[in-house]
């Protein structure tokens, strides 16, 4: 038996020596919807239940054998017919299927449908099918609500983990390296060697300070509350970003061409703005290829909820199926040059992902690298 199938007000029945309005209206009450299907004469029936939950008033609504099917949201229209259909053919005692609706003003709301054959025809095939329709709208919202809540716990005890790794990992080192110094100023049988070893002992103590501070920076940029906007003319920002570039700028020989119109604009944190487009250029630059003078184009386009902005350059590039999952992490880097330190991508991706956003990168070796940067365009 395959029937197609809606829901529908309950009619009166023989099936029941009680009076089936008294608990279709207790149903009702309750902001249940009921429905049946009648086989024999093959009809679909609502209550007025089922239909206040979607906002209809046609009273003819359900005569359609497809009234209800054809309102089910696309995505879930497989899973609610074939639930359905597993019920018909005796695979489950019982039908249930969670599943959107388009309502008369064209929005979803989620149901609960649920229902069960009650009588079979002669030839044990279904007769008749009762079931109902429960609003789980907000029960839906709160469990996104709970599993994004839930999700970005996760990572942020993802990130101080991972931190914690990090600090244990530099520190010991850093602890390892000054043990093994005093060791050897105590062996030293000159001053001269000793004086040497204090060299080096204030090269590993300037190592040191300047590892705190990356990861104190590092702490304040996934540690703060402050989450701030402004309306940036985006061309107009980063022309005073090259303005503060300019000696790099002119030093390497590099042009930079910033193609956004002036009349564009966006809500965001200024400084975290700033950081990342000038870490984004400052990089391109310093990662310019040794043939050719570092080429540099910015471009940006949004609507009302998004902007993409994105940052490509001539430059060396980056090896991605080496280096591809390394790129964000904390102390990565990919080439010989000595100052990189291998935090600013890291607290990049921070930033744009304390605002909701995303960084995402393509690169060839020897051709450039192209930084775009996606976002939320809202006024906080």
């Amino acid at each position: 038996m395959t029937q197609r199938r809606s829901g529908f007000p309950l009619q009166n029945s023989d099936a029941s020596s009680e009076d089936p309005h008294k608990w279709q209206l207790a149903l009702e009450f309750s902001g249940i919807g009921v429905w049946e299907f009648d086989a024999i004469a093959n009809q679909l029936y609502f209550s007025k239940g089922s239909k206040k939950i979607i906002g209809v008033t046609d009273p003819t609504f359900g005569s359609h054998m497809d009234a209800w099917n054809e309102r089910v949201h696309p995505d879930d229209r497989e899973g609610y017919l074939s639930d359905f259909q597993n019920h018909l053919k005796g695979l489950v005692p019982m039908y249930e299927n969670e599943h959107r609706v388009r309502c008369e003003d064209g929005s979803y709301k989620w149901i609960r449908d649920r229902g069960k054959i009650v009588e079979w025809d002669s030839q044990n095939n279904p007769k008749r099918i009762i079931g109902t329709h429960t609003d789980i709208t907000n029960h839906k919202l709160n469990e996104n609500i709970i599993h994004e809540s839930l999700a970005l716990t996760t990572a942020h005890n993802n990130k101080l983990m991972n931190f914690a790794h990090i600090v244990t990992h530099n520190l010991k080192q850093h602890t390892a390296n000054f043990e093994s110094l005093m060791d050897f100023y105590d062996d030293a049988s000159t001053i001269l060697e000793k004086e040497e070893i204090i060299i080096h002992l204030r090269l590993l103590s300037t190592s040191l300070s300047k590892t705190i501070s990356n990861l104190h920076e590092v702490v304040n940029v996934q540690n703060s509350k402050i989450m701030k906007t402004a309306k940036i003319y985006v061309s107009d920002a980063i022309d005073h970003i090259l303005e503060l570039l300019d000696i790099v700028i002119t030093e390497h020989n590099a042009t930079i061409h910033n193609n956004i119109p002036k009349k564009l604009f966006l809500y965001y944190n200024y400084s975290y703005f700033e950081s990342i487009i000038q870490n984004l250029l400052s990089n391109a630059i310093k990662y310019k290829h040794p043939e050719r003078d570092p080429v540099i184009s910015i471009d940006f386009t949004y609507d009302l909820n998004e902007f993409e902005l994105s940052i490509s350059d001539n430059g060396i590039g980056i090896d991605l199926e080496k280096y591809g999952n390394d790129i964000f992490g904390l102390y990565k880097t990919f080439h010989n040059n000595e100052n990189a330190e291998g935090v600013g991508l890291y607290l990049i991706k921070n930033q744009i992902e304390s605002y909701g956003g995303t960084i995402t990168v393509a690169s060839e070796v020897n051709v450039g690298t192209t930084f775009t940067i996606t976002g939320k365009n809202r006024k906080v």
